[in-house]
C-alpha cells in the first residue's frame, strides 16, 4: 500500500519554497530557491510569471518528487504565491507581460484618484468595506488599460500569481475569495462574488476567474503539467492562497482572536474574525474558509529595510553571511531609544495604516556621536513602532487578539521580536519550527483531499509550540512615549517628504 504525501509550494517575493509532508504534519523534505524582483522604474515592482513563478514551481516539484520515499506518492498539492498581483493572460493562458506585484507596486495612484473622482471616495469605501490603496487590483487594471491598451485588448484573463500556477498545473482558472477581496471595486464582500456595480469602463467581468475557497480542490494535474513537474497526472490541486494567508495557516492562526505577525521582506498582519469588519485604513477580506474573515494589514518595508541597511552601511560585516547577526549584536549594545534617534522606516512608501505611497524614510535627531549601532537600533525600533501603529488601528476597530504568533525569517532576530512586543504590548508565540507558507499549503492540500480530518489537526501535530516573547515592563512605557513622537514625526515631515518624492518621480519620468 502506498503512503499518501502532501506537497506544498509557495512562490514568495524573494524566494520560493516547497515542503513535502505526511497527513500528520511530519516533514519529509523541503527545498528553497531564491529569485529577484524587477523595478523597471520608481513605483513599479514586477516579476516574470513564466521564468520565475512557473519555473520555480517546476524545479521545486521535481526536486521533492525525487525525495518521495519508496512506496510513497504525492496525493495532493497546495499552492500559494505573492498577492494580490495582476497578470494578464492571452486566450491560451500565456502571460502578456510581467506580473504587477501587490501593494509594494504603487504605479496606480493616479487611477485610484480617478476612480474616487468618478464614483466617490466614500461610496467606494462603503461598498468595498475598505479604501482603495496600492494593494487594490481595480486601479491596476485601469492602469493597464490606460498605459498598455494594445496589450489589454489581447487579454482574455486577468489573474493573480496563484491563479496562474493553478492554471498551469490543472487548466482551471480559479481565484480564492481571500485574494479576490483585494480586487476592489469589483468584488461584493457581502456576497463574496464579482459585481459589475463599478465595472463600467474598467473591465469586463468575464476576464476574471471563478471564485473558490482556499481549502477546495481546483482541479487535477494534467498530463502536460505532470511531464513538466514530475507530479503524477490526476493529482488534486487546491484553489490556492496568497503567501501571507498560507503562512498564517502554517502556524495555526485560523480561529477568531488569533493574529499572525509575519516578519519578512515586509511585515504583514492577519487577524482572524468571525464577522466582516469594515475598515477605513486596513484591509477586510474573506478568510481561508467559509465562515471566517480577516482583518489584514501590511507594511511596505521591514526586512527589505534591514537588507538595505546591510548592503549600504554594513558591507564590511557580510563576509561569512553573519551580517544580520552582527548588526543585531551592535544594536543590542545601543540603549533603548537609540541614543535619541527616531527612524521612519518608509523606504518604499507605506501601506497600512498610512496608505501613503509618497512616504519616505526619515532619520531624526542625528548627531556626530551617533554610531552604526544606534542607526540600526533606530531602524528596528522604527519598524516596531510602525507595527504598533497597525495593531493599535486594529484594536480601535474592535479586533480582539487573544493569541499572537510570530513567523518569518525575521524571527531569527530576538532583538527585533522583543522590540515589537515592547512597542505593541503583545506576547508573541514563536513555534518550535516554522517552515512558512509552503507548510500551510501542504496542510490545505490535506483538508481539500480529505487526508487531514479538520483544522483541529493544526494543534495536534502540525504546529508545535516553541518559545514566547513577552513585553519588557520597563521598556513598554518608553516605547509608548516614542510612539507618540513617531506619529508626530510623520505628520510634521509629510509635506516636505511628499514634495521631495514628487520631484524625484518627475525627474525619473523625464530621464
Amino acid at each position: 500500500m502506498s503512503t499518501d504525501l502532501l506537497l506544498g509550494v509557495d512562490v514568495g517575493t524573494a524566494s520560493s519554497k516547497a515542503v513535502l509532508a505526511s497527513p500528520t504534519g511530519e516533514v519529509i523534505a523541503s527545498a528553497e530557491l531564491p529569485h529577484p524582483v524587477s523595478t523597471p522604474q520608481p513605483g513599479h515592482v514586477e516579476q516574470d510569471a513564466e521564468a520565475i513563478w512557473w519555473a520555480d514551481l517546476v524545479r521545486l516539484a521535481r526536486r521533492l518528487r525525487e525525495r518521495v520515499p519508496a512506496g510513497g506518492r504525492i496525493a495532493g498539492v497546495g499552492l500559494s504565491a505573492i498577492g494580490p498581483c495582476l497578470l494578464p493572460l492571452d486566450d491560451r493562458g500565456r502571460p502578456l507581460r510581467p506580473g504587477i506585484l501587490y501593494g509594494v507596486d504603487t504605479r496606480a495612484s493616479q487611477q485610484i484618484a480617478e476612480l474616487e473622482a468618478r464614483w466617490g471616495e466614500e461610496e467606494l469605501r462603503r461598498f468595498s468595506r475598505m479604501p482603495l490603496t496600492s494593494q487594490s487590483i481595480g486601479p491596476k487594471i485601469l492602469w493597464l488599460r490606460q498605459h498598455e491598451p494594445h496589450l489589454f485588448a489581447r487579454a482574455r484573463w486577468l489573474v493573480t500569481a496563484t491563479t496562474y500556477l493553478v492554471h498551469r498545473l490543472t487548466g482551471a482558472m480559479v481565484l480564492d475569495r481571500h485574494t479576490a477581496s483585494y480586487f476592489q471595486p469589483l468584488i461584493d464582500l457581502d456576497r463574496l462574488e464579482w459585481t459589475d456595480r463599478f465595472a463600467a469602463d474598467l473591465v469586463d467581468l468575464r476576464l476574471l476567474p471563478r471564485l473558490g475557497w482556499c481549502d477546495e480542490v481546483a482541479g487535477r494535474v494534467t498530463a502536460e503539467a505532470a511531464a513538466a513537474t514530475g507530479i503524477p497526472e490526476g493529482t488534486p490541486v487546491t484553489v490556492g492562497a496568497v503567501d501571507a494567508l498560507a503562512e498564517a495557516v502554517s502556524v495555526g492562526v485560523v480561529e477568531p482572536g488569533e493574529l499572525m505577525v509575519m516578519y519578512g521582506s515586509t511585515m504583514f498582519f492577519i487577524a482572524v474574525t468571525d464577522r466582516l469588519v469594515p475598515s477605513t485604513v486596513t484591509w477586510t477580506t474573506a478568510g481561508v474558509r467559509a465562515g471566517r474573515w480577516n482583518v489584514a494589514a501590511g507594511m511596505a518595508t521591514s526586512g527589505a529595510a534591514t537588507a538595505w541597511f546591510r548592503d549600504q552601511l554594513a558591507r564590511d560585516l557580510d563576509t561569512d553571511g553573519r551580517a544580520y547577526a552582527l548588526l543585531a549584536e551592535e544594536a543590542a549594545a545601543s540603549p533603548p531609544g537609540a541614543n535619541g534617534l527616531l527612524f521612519l522606516p518608509y523606504l518604499s512608501g507605506e501601506r497600512t495604516p498610512l496608505n501613503d505611497p509618497l512616504a519616505r524614510g526619515v532619520i531624526a535627531g542625528l548627531r556626530l556621536d551617533h554610531t552604526r549601532a544606534d542607526l540600526y537600533r533606530a531602524l528596528l525600533e522604527g519598524i516596531a513602532l510602525a507595527a504598533a501603529h497597525n495593531l493599535e488601528t486594529m484594536r480601535d476597530m474592535g479586533v480582539q487578539v487573544r493569541r499572537a504568533v510570530a513567523v518569518g525569517g525575521g524571527t531569527r532576530n530576538p532583538l527585533w521580536l522583543q522590540l515589537v512586543s515592547d512597542a505593541t504590548g503583545l506576547e508573541q508565540e514563536v513555534p518550535r519550527t516554522t517552515l512558512g507558507a509552503a507548510y500551510g499549503d501542504a496542510f490545505l492540500a490535506g483538508i481539500a483531499t480529505g487526508l487531514v480530518s479538520g483544522y483541529d489537526a493544526l494543534r495536534s501535530g502540525w504546529v508545535r509550540p516553541g518559545r514566547r516573547v513577552r513585553p519588557d515592563p520597563a521598556a513598554v512605557p518608553v516605547s509608548r512615549e516614542r510612539f507618540a513622537l513617531f506619529r508626530r514625526l510623520y505628520e510634521d515631515s509629510r509635506s516636505v517628504v511628499h514634495e521631495l518624492a514628487w520631484r524625484h518621480l518627475e525627474g525619473a519620468s523625464t530621464r
